[in-house]
């Protein structure tokens, strides 16, 4: 029989892997663990309890809130002050960054970018929603924390990863180093290692986008979609961007959020949503850029709540649908 291991115990023995190590990531990744247990369990009563359907207001990205956004954005907020390791946050749910207090005499460390609940217009439908989170280094610790801060290439992000609210619950996280999931057992309330080093398809039978904007995107997005259409590749859409790469993980396949004429530079936002999943595909062996060709992870954001183009998920696809773009698009060389 195999034994189980549980997040903390997993986090703690790859802390001792490494020499100069010094707990202090080890306190930021079981503190999300921990809000994800108590957002996990909002989730599944929330059809019981008064926070479905609008809050009444609009986020930082002009979505309306809905009252379990504000849940899980507190308490992803309130689990993160725990540790004291964490100087700010950057939420889709605020305009601003939060400065999170100091806990006694410790010297925070990390910076810490989420969504603390994608996709959470289908909690009214029974569909599921996510979490995903990026954790970036202080660069300056002398320096006051702005949103300048925030403001670093994909590539220099310590941890990346996401918790996907479904059938079951689990949390997927990278620190570099390969791709682990973790299934929480609500029998003792732990998320127990059920998915050791992930890795992506080559290819896959799945595309992933929102097709009812099809003549919204450009000619060289919608000729790969007829591309995918020959090849007779199932459609699989969710609208929850945790959701539908997660089955590209596992599964393969491709998932697509292009611009349109409403969004010309893209609707999800680049520090929180598209860096901390391309660090993960990448880290699983996939391959994440933006329709622009440009490479996600190496994209210097320019603003906390910067909207981005993505294609991502198995390297074979990503690698065909580029092909497509330097094939069909209409742009003048450089």
């Amino acid at each position: 029989m195999n034994r189980i291991v549980t997040l903390d115990e997993f986090i703690l023995h790859n802390e001792t892997l490494h020499t100069s190590s010094t707990g202090k990531l080890t306190k930021v990744l079981r503190d999300i663990g921990v809000a994800a247990k108590i957002v996990n369990r909002e989730v599944n009563k929330a059809g019981l309890v008064n926070i479905l359907g609008i809050e009444g207001s609009s986020n930082s990205s002009g979505d309306m809130v809905q009252k379990l956004d504000i849940f899980s954005n507190d308490k992803m907020i309130a689990c993160l002050s725990n540790s004291g390791e964490v100087a700010a946050i950057v939420s889709e749910e605020n305009d601003e960054l939060i400065h999170i207090p100091k806990v006694r005499d410790i010297k925070p460390t990390y910076l810490v970018a989420m969504d603390p609940l994608d996709g959470s217009s289908n909690i009214d439908v029974n569909v599921s929603v996510g979490t995903i989170f990026g954790i970036y280094q202080i660069t300056d610790p002398d320096a006051d924390i702005t949103d300048k801060s925030f403001l670093q290439k994909g590539c220099e992000v310590i941890a990346g990863g996401y918790v996907l609210y479904g059938t079951s619950t689990m949390l997927v996280y990278t620190t570099g180093n390969g791709v682990n999931g973790f299934t929480l057992d609500p029998s003792i309330g732990e998320f127990c290692l059920s998915h050791p080093n992930i890795k992506i398809p080559n290819r896959g039978n799945y595309y992933s986008v929102n097709q009812g904007y099809y003549l919204k995107f450009d000619v060289e997005m919608r000729r790969y979609i007829d591309h995918c259409n020959d090849l007779n590749l199932r459609l699989r859409y969710i609208g929850s961007m945790v959701s539908d790469v997660h089955r590209m993980l596992f599964q393969g396949g491709i998932f697509l959020y292009p611009n349109t004429r409403k969004y010309p530079h893209g609707k999800l936002r680049l520090l929180y949503e598209c860096i901390p999943m391309s660090m993960v595909v990448e880290q699983a062996g996939g391959k994440a850029i933006n329709c622009q060709l440009e490479h996600i992870l190496d994209i210097a954001p320019v603003g906390i709540h910067q909207r981005a183009t993505i294609v991502i998920g198995s390297p074979d696809m990503v690698d065909e649908m580029e092909n497509f773009v330097k094939r069909y698009s209409l742009a003048e060389p450089t």
